[in-house]
């Protein structure tokens, strides 16, 4: 067991999904996992593993924004050996995207002092595994699912008024969330494989929004690509 998740050895499958709202993990085991069993309860951060497709794979909740994702994803790539993590959460529109849009990350731009921390200074460029980015598209269009692959940027600020947005537009970012840049930072020190597929649940421009239910039980669509994703 470490801090943050009270599992075991083994407890937690080489795979993960890492939704933000744990009880969108609960979602995901209930709807898409054989056999699933609950393994954390830590801070109701909860966790569950079972199989699909007789894959073993694991969703477990992170909490937003990249300080709280990077204790879950520490822990679960360095003292549970995590090989593949794949954060299924939800993003605002920034670019000409619809709602329930899938977005599929290639990079995350970020305003956090994070990555800098990490890197002691550097700007470095958090990127998503190709591996896993290939399959998700080649999954995303085999289900003829809406999707757009490209640059999305992890904020810290969830109401923000500065002129950020604008920028990114401008500079061809489709989405914002809040952890993205966390993960595929952590994905390249540990050398394990990372991605991010996020659902678009409000339109920033327009203020049009998914309702809170459909962001805690829906997305069905970015769970089936994340999974044919990973056991591809």
């Amino acid at each position: 067991m470490t801090t943050h998740i009270g599992a075991n050895k083994g407890d937690i499958a080489p795979t993960v999904l890492l939704p933000g709202d744990p009880l969108r993990a609960q979602w995901i085991a209930e709807n898409f996992f054989e056999n699933p069993v609950r393994y954390n309860t830590v801070r109701n951060m909860f966790g569950f593993t079972g199989t699909y497709k007789g894959n073993p794979v694991s969703a477990q909740g992170t909490g937003m924004g990249v300080p709280s994702l990077s204790i879950y994803v520490t822990e679960l790539f360095k003292d549970f050996d995590v090989q593949t993590a794949i954060r299924v959460g939800t993003c605002g529109a920034v670019g000409p995207l619809k709602l329930r849009d899938v977005v599929i990350a290639m990079s995350a731009s970020t305003d956090s002092g994070t990555n800098r921390r990490a890197t002691g200074g550097l700007d470095y460029s958090p990127t998503a595994n190709y591996e896993l980015l290939e399959a998700a598209v080649s999954a995303a269009r085999s289900r003829n699912i809406s999707h757009h692959v490209g640059g999305i940027a992890t904020m810290d600020l969830f109401y923000d008024d500065s002129n950020a947005l604008d920028i990114l537009e401008s500079l061809g970012v489709y989405a914002v969330e809040m952890e993205t840049t966390g993960l595929y930072t952590i994905a390249a020190k540990y050398r394990r494989r990372a991605l991010t597929i996020c659902t678009v649940s409000d339109l920033i421009r327009t203020h049009e929004v998914t309702s809170a239910e459909e962001r805690e039980t829906g997305f069905k669509a970015m769970v089936e690509v994340a999974l044919d994703a990973a056991f591809a």
